[in-house]
């Protein structure tokens, strides 16, 4: 079932080359690190140059204090495209990421002075990336997940509440922070998973759309049983997959 009316707002992507650099030079600069500050002012021009940019609800992002931001994903595009987009609308986003990115000597350094969030899955470390995630939180930073842990098992691209982890909805039930969800859209033609190198000519369009805080007021203060936090993970995959609709401009199957 298509979405027509999904395509025709506005949105807030710049338009022309002065607009672009206008946008260059107003995103925040202190706090990101000069490693990921580099690799932000390398791969900005991508996205501007080469993507076709949809940006919508971008003032669902607070401008200041602790937020959550959930987001789909289908491609290695997804943390350039939706990093500048998140600094366009004047948040740096901190990731959550495997911890086997440290590994990796350049990305290390961009991780370490971005103070972004590395995850030990299946090993004695396990629960330092929530904790880290609570002190950054707490902190007043903006902490960027994706919350099924990888790309998107679905052939067509659809958010899974079967795939999704928990950690987000504990953080989020933990600290009262707001969750705001991201539904983003056409990477997977910028850099498909299985391509070695991006596809920049023709330039392809991406969406991204952002929803309001995902309500989890009821749950707050609750205990975090198993049954209350498939619901507050239920509640944000199900948002996620409202405005990926609105990129998409069709309904997701039942």
């Amino acid at each position: 079932m298509l979405i027509p009316e999904a395509t025709h707002d506005a949105g807030t992507a710049p338009r022309g080359p002065l607009a672009k650099i206008r946008l260059t030079l107003r995103t925040p600069k202190r706090g990101r690190g000069f490693w990921y500050g580099l690799a932000i002012d390398v791969l900005w021009p991508f996205v501007m140059v080469f993507t076709r940019s949809g940006w919508f609800g971008g003032s669902n992002i607070p401008a200041e204090g602790p937020v959550l931001i959930a987001s789909n994903h289908v491609s290695f595009a997804d943390p350039v495209t939706v990093t500048a987009y998140v600094l366009a609308h004047g948040r740096i986003p901190r990731y959550l990421a495997k911890a086997g990115l440290w590994q990796i000597p350049v990305v290390r350094s961009v991780l370490a002075g971005g103070r972004h969030i590395p995850v030990h899955r299946g090993t004695s470390k396990a629960t330092d990336a929530y904790r880290d995630a609570v002190k950054s939180l707490e902190s007043g930073e903006c902490v960027l997940v994706f919350p099924e842990g990888t790309f998107t098992a679905d052939p067509d691209g659809w958010p899974s509440v079967k795939q999704a982890k928990s950690g987000i909805a504990r953080l989020a039930l933990a600290t009262g922070v707001p969750v705001v969800p991201i539904g983003h859209w056409g990477t997977q033609n910028v850099l498909p998973q299985k391509a070695k190198l991006p596809r920049l000519l023709p330039r392809k369009r991406v969406v991204i759309r952002t929803g309001p805080p995902v309500d989890l007021s009821d749950l707050l203060g609750r205990e975090q049983t198993r049954d209350v936090v498939a619901e507050a993970t239920r509640r944000i995959m199900d948002a996620i997959t409202e405005q990926l609709e609105l990129a998409r401009g069709e309904k997701a199957p039942n």
